[in-house]
C-alpha cells in the first residue's frame, strides 16, 4: 500500500502493529466520544474560499519561544512510541530535524534523553508530568537542561490515567503477569516484520526516562503499575509555581480546556499554553479542542502564545487550527502512525504532505502568511 495522506499511514500502522500497540496509539477513554468529537468538529469547520487573489508566494514559516519553524507545526510527545519502529523516538526527533521543526519527547518514551541528545544536532522540546517522586522530578528537569532542550512542556490533565477499554481488551492493561504477556507475545507473533525490527533489533526494551526508578521491572505491566502509582493527584498550581521556579526556559503547559485555568496559568507566569483534551484520552465527554480553542485564544492569546492539538489529520485541519486562533499546532497519533507505517520516512513524509495541503488551503483562503490567518478565513 502506497500511502498518500495521514489516514493511509493509520492503515498501514494497523497492518504492522500488534494489536495491542496500535489501539494503545488509537484509542481513547471509555466509549471515546471526545476521541470521535476531535475530528468530527475540526472536520464541520468549513473554510472561506476567496479568488483573485496573487497567492504566487505562500510563506508557511513561523517562529515560536524563540526558535524559527519551517512552519507552525510540532511533533507532540507520544507515549511508547519509540514501540512503533526501531528506537522510534530518535528517528522521529531527526525527521522532524531536518524539515525544521521542533520534537518534543515524552516523559514515558522507549528512548531517554541522552539517546534522542545524541542522535540529533538542534534542540528538542520535553514533556514532564507531575510525579509523586519530586526528587525524581528534579532528576529529569536537570537532564532535559544538560540536554540543552528548548522547552518544557508541562502536561496537567493526568493526575490520573483515564480508563482506556481498548487497553484491555488487547491485554496492554489489566492482564498482570503471564496472562498479558502470553496475550501480548501471541499477537507480536502475528507481525513477524514488528516482531524482528521492533522485538529483536530494537533492544534494549527499557522504558526509557523512566527506567532508573522501574529498576529490573522493565514489563509494559510494570510500567502501567508504575504510572497508575506515580501520577500525582494532590497536584495544585502551587507545583506548577515549583516547576516555574525551577526551568528557566520557556514554559508550556499542555492540558487546558478552561478559560479560568488558561488565566491562572498565566498568572503564574508560563510562556504558552497547549489547548488539548489529550487527544481523548483522559475525560472522555469533554468539548473538543477546536470548540475550546477560540475563547482561550481570545482571553490569553496577545500575552500567552496558544497551541493546540487533537484530531489533526491534515493540513487544512492545521489551517483550521490557526484560523481558530492558535499560533502553532501539534501533531500527536498523525506522526505516531507514520512511524509505525513506514519510520523516519514516514514521518518525513506526513510532514511534507502536512506542508503541501497547508499551501494550498492558505492559498485558495486567500492568505499568503500565517499572520494572515484568522477568523476571516473560515465561513462561520
Amino acid at each position: 500500500m502506497k500511502a498518500a495522506s495521514i489516514e493511509d499511514y493509520r492503515e498501514l500502522a494497523r497492518r504492522r502493529l500488534p494489536r495491542f500497540l496500535f489501539d494503545y496509539i488509537d484509542g481513547g477513554s471509555y466509549a471515546e466520544v471526545t476521541l470521535r468529537r476531535n475530528r468530527a468538529d475540526l472536520e464541520a469547520i468549513a473554510l472561506r474560499q476567496r479568488v483573485l487573489r496573487n497567492v504566487s508566494q505562500v510563506d508557511l514559516s513561523a517562529r515560536l519561544f524563540g526558535q524559527d519553524l519551517a512552519m507552525p507545526v510540532a511533533l507532540a510527545p507520544v507515549g511508547l512510541a519509540g514501540m512503533n519502529a526501531r528506537r522510534g523516538e530518535v528517528q522521529a526527533a531527526r525527521a522532524a530535524e531536518a524539515a525544521g521543526l521542533p520534537f518534543c519527547l515524552s516523559t514515558v518514551s522507549a528512548c531517554p534523553i541522552s539517546e534522542v541528545k545524541a542522535g540529533t544536532a538542534r534542540p528538542f522540546w520535553f514533556q514532564l508530568y507531575m510525579i509523586r517522586d519530586r526528587g525524581f522530578m528534579r532528576a529529569l528537569l536537570d537532564q532535559a537542561e544538560a540536554a540543552g532542550c528548548s522547552a518544557l512542556v508541562f502536561t496537567v490533565d493526568m493526575p490520573v490515567p483515564g480508563a482506556r477499554y481498548r487497553d484491555y481488551r488487547s491485554g496492554l492493561a489489566g492482564a498482570p503477569g503471564a496472562s498479558g504477556a502470553l496475550r501480548r507475545f501471541a499477537q507480536a507473533a502475528r507481525r513477524p516484520a514488528w516482531a524482528f525490527d521492533v522485538g529483536i533489533l530494537g533492544r534494549p526494551h527499557s522504558l526509557g526516562n523512566v527506567a532508573p526508578v522501574l529498576g529490573r521491572k522493565t514489563g509494559l505491566e510494570d510500567f502501567f503499575a508504575w504510572m497508575g502509582g506515580n501520577f500525582d493527584p494532590t497536584v495544585t498550581w502551587q507545583d506548577l509555581a515549583w516547576v516555574r521556579d525551577r526551568w528557566k526556559g520557556p514554559l508550556i503547559l499542555k492540558g487546558v480546556l478552561d478559560t479560568e485555568d488558561a488565566l491562572e496559568a498565566e498568572r503564574l507566569g508560563v510562556d504558552g499554553l497547549i489547548v488539548s483534551n489529550h487527544g481523548g484520552r483522559q475525560l472522555d465527554g469533554v468539548r473538543s479542542t477546536a470548540a475550546a480553542l477560540p475563547k482561550i485564544a481570545e482571553a490569553v492569546g496577545e500575552r500567552l502564545t496558544v497551541l493546540a492539538d487533537g484530531g489533526v489529520r491534515s493540513g487544512l485541519d492545521v489551517v483550521r487550527m490557526l484560523a481558530l486562533g492558535a499560533k502553532g499546532v501539534l501533531l500527536g497519533r498523525a506522526w505516531a502512525y507514520a512511524l509505525a507505517g513506514a519510520g523516519q520516512k514516514g514521518v518525513a513524509h506526513v510532514l511534507a504532505l502536512l506542508r503541501a495541503e497547508m499551501t494550498v488551503a492558505m492559498a485558495l483562503t486567500g492568505a499568503t502568511r500565517i499572520a494572515d490567518l484568522g477568523p476571516e478565513n473560515l465561513d462561520l
